[in-house]
C-alpha cells in the first residue's frame, strides 16, 4: 500500500480507477492513440530494394534495373567467357584463368550503383603479362612454320634439279598478346584474328645462285645460275682406279696459290714432298675443296690431261679457267658429279 501524505490524494490512493476515468486523462490517452495510428499509417509495409540505374553497363554487360546479386551473376558469367581467336587451323579459345585474370566484381558493382543512367563502367581486372606472353608463344608454336629453301637434289642433261622453295609463316606475337590483354582488361569478348605474315625463303630456284655439274663420262664441268647455264668447261676427272666420286657435294674450302701436300693415305703419293705455290704446283693457282675427302676442283700443271680421265679423283681445269671459276663460286656452292 502506498503512503499518502495529502488528504486530497486519499481517494485516488484508495481507488486508482477513479484517476483513469477522469476527463483530462481520457483526453490525453485519446490524443496519444490518434498520433500512434497516424504514424503507423505513414510507415511503408517494406523498404524497396536498391536498383542500378537504367541503361548502366559494367564491362559491356547491361545491368540497369538489377539488384546486386543478379547483376553480380551476370557480370561474373560474362567475364568467365573464353576469348575466341580465329587461326589458320580454325577457332581456338583462351580461358581467362589461364592468363591469371582476377576481376574485382565488387568494385564494379559499387561503381554501377553510383553511376548515372546510361553510364558505362568497367570491372578492374588484373592478369599476368607473363602468362599472356606464354599464350602468344604457344599460338606461335602451333601455327608458325619456317620457310623452306630450294635445294639441289641431282642433275641431268638439262642441268641441276631442285626441290621447290616454300614460304614460311610467322605469328605476330606482340600484337596478339596486346589484343588478349585488352579483352581481359575491358571484359569484351569480340573475336580476335591471329595475325600472321608470310616469310619468304632465302633461296628459290630462280635466285639459287651458282651450281656446278660435272659429267665424268664427258669430262665436262658446267656452271649454272639456278637453272640457267652460264659456261661449260673441259676438265680432267679421275682414273678408273681413282674415280671421282659421284653424288651431291659442296665447296667447303677456297684457296689462292695453294700448297700441294701429298695425301698420306694413297700409295701413289708415298715419298713425295709438299710443293709450294708456283708453276710446278699440281693444283695450279686455285683450289676449291669439296666435302668429298681429298677431292677438289683446281688448276693443273699438266694441261694436256684436260679432257681425259687422268686425275687421282680431283677435277682438273686449265689454270685461267680455274681462276675464272674461283671468282664465280662461293663456299657452300653445290657440286653434282654424274
Amino acid at each position: 500500500m502506498l503512503t499518502v501524505r495529502r488528504a486530497s490524494d486519499g481517494a485516488l490512493a484508495q481507488n486508482p480507477w477513479t484517476w483513469l476515468n477522469s476527463r483530462p486523462v481520457l483526453k490525453t490517452l485519446a490524443a496519444l492513440l490518434c498520433s500512434a495510428g497516424l504514424a503507423c499509417a505513414a510507415a511503408p509495409a517494406s523498404t524497396p530494394a536498391h536498383l542500378i540505374a537504367r541503361g548502366v553497363t559494367v564491362s559491356g554487360v547491361p545491368v540497369g534495373g538489377l539488384t546486386a546479386e543478379p547483376a553480380r551473376d551476370r557480370i561474373t558469367t560474362s567475364l568467365a567467357l573464353p576469348i575466341r581467336i580465329a587461326t589458320p587451323g580454325g577457332v581456338t579459345t583462351v580461358d581467362p584463368a589461364r592468363a591469371g585474370a582476377v576481376a574485382d566484381v565488387d568494385a564494379g558493382l559499387a561503381s554501377a550503383f553510383a553511376a548515372r543512367p546510361g553510364a558505362g563502367v568497367t570491372v578492374p581486372v588484373r592478369y599476368s603479362v607473363g602468362r599472356v606472353a606464354e599464350i602468344a608463344g604457344d599460338l606461335a608454336a602451333r601455327f608458325e612454320r619456317p620457310p623452306i629453301d630450294a635445294t639441289v637434289i641431282g642433275a641431268d642433261a638439262r642441268g641441276p634439279r631442285f626441290t621447290p622453295a616454300k614460304a614460311g609463316v610467322a605469328v605476330d606475337r606482340r600484337t596478339i598478346g596486346a589484343a588478349v590483354g585488352d579483352l581481359l582488361s575491358t571484359g569484351a569478348r569480340s573475336p580476335l584474328t591471329l595475325g600472321t605474315t608470310s616469310v619468304p625463303p632465302r633461296r628459290t630456284v630462280a635466285s639459287f645462285g651458282p651450281v656446278i655439274v660435272v659429267d665424268r663420262g664427258a669430262n665436262t664441268l658446267r656452271l649454272y645460275d639456278g637453272t640457267r647455264l652460264v659456261r661449260t668447261f673441259r676438265v680432267a676427272t679421275g682414273q678408273a682406279i681413282y674415280p671421282t666420286p659421284t653424288g651431291i657435294w659442296r665447296i667447303v674450302d677456297k684457296q689462292r696459290n695453294p700448297w700441294w701436300y701429298p695425301p698420306t693415305y694413297d700409295e701413289w703419293a708415298k715419298g713425295l714432298k709438299p710443293v709450294p705455290p708456283g708453276p710446278s704446283n699440281p693444283l695450279g693457282t686455285r683450289w676449291m675443296g669439296l666435302d668429298a675427302p681429298g677431292v677438289g676442283i683446281h688448276g693443273t700443271d699438266a694441261p694436256s690431261s684436260i679432257g681425259y680421265s687422268a686425275s687421282h679423283g680431283c677435277i682438273r681445269m686449265q689454270v685461267p679457267e680455274a681462276e675464272w671459276l674461283f671468282e664465280h663460286v662461293r663456299v657452300g656452292t653445290a657440286v653434282v658429279i654424274l
